[in-house]
C-alpha cells in the first residue's frame, strides 16, 4: 500500500506544484489590484483540487490550508482588504509548501 501511495504521489506531484504556483500568482496580483477574474477563478479551482488531493495523501493540514484559500477566493475580491488577504494567502501558501515538502 505504501508503495502504491508513493507512486501516486510521484504522479500527482507536478500537478500539486502547479496548483500551488497558481495560488502564488493570485496572492502576488492581489495587492497590486491586478488579479483578474480568470486568475481568481483559476486559483479558486486550484485550491479546491489541492484540498482533495492533499487529503487523499493524508495531508490534513494541507487540506485545511487549501480550503481556507478556496473560501477566500470564492468571491469577487475588490476591496481594501486585498492587502490583508494577500498576506494571509501568502502565509497559507508558504505553509502548504512546507507540508508538501515534508511529504516528499
Amino acid at each position: 500500500m505504501a508503495q502504491a501511495l508513493a507512486r501516486l504521489w510521484t504522479k500527482f506531484q507536478p500537478d500539486i506544484e502547479q496548483r500551488v504556483a497558481t495560488l502564488e500568482v493570485a496572492a502576488q496580483a492581489l495587492p497590486a489590484g491586478s488579479l483578474t477574474d480568470e486568475q481568481r477563478e483559476s486559483a479558486h479551482a486550484a485550491a479546491h483540487k489541492l484540498a482533495g488531493t492533499l487529503g487523499m495523501f493524508g495531508l490534513h493540514r494541507g487540506t485545511a490550508l487549501a480550503r481556507q484559500a478556496e473560501l477566500a477566493l470564492a468571491e469577487d475580491i475588490r476591496s481594501s482588504a486585498t492587502v490583508e488577504l494577500s498576506s494571509e494567502l501568502s502565509s497559507w501558501i508558504a505553509e502548504l509548501r512546507a507540508v508538501i515538502a515534508d511529504r516528499k
